[in-house]
C-alpha cells in the first residue's frame, strides 16, 4: 500500500507491506540509484517507511525481502525491469 501527500515540488511517500514469512523488507528504488533501505517493522506486523521525492516523477521500485526475495507492491501496476523481472510503478 502506498500513500502519497503531494506538497508542491517535493512528495511524502509511505510504502506499506506485509510479507508474512519475511524477517526483515529493504525498499530499492530509481529516486536514490537503487541503494537499499531497510523498513521498520510494526507490531501488527507490517514493514514501512516514508520518503521525500520529487514530485511528478516516475519510479521504478521493488521491496527486497530478507530470504533475497524480490516483490512487486500490489497496490501499484508493474513494469518489466532490464534484467527480465518486475518492478513497481510509482507515479507521484
Amino acid at each position: 500500500m502506498i500513500k502519497i501527500t503531494n506538497k508542491g515540488k517535493k512528495s511524502w511517500v509511505t510504502f506499506t507491506t506485509t510479507p508474512l514469512d519475511a524477517k526483515s523488507v529493504e525498499i530499492c528504488g530509481e529516486w536514490n540509484k537503487w541503494k537499499s533501505e531497510p523498513m521498520k517493522k510494526k507490531k501488527n506486523g507490517e514493514f514501512y517507511i516514508t520518503k521525500v521525492i520529487n514530485s511528478n516523477q516516475n519510479y521504478q521500485f521493488g521491496y527486497e525481502l530478507s530470504d533475497g526475495r524480490w516483490i512487486c507492491d500490489e497496490s501499484v501496476e508493474t513494469i518489466m525491469s532490464p534484467f527480465n523481472s518486475l518492478n513497481s510503478l510509482l507515479k507521484v
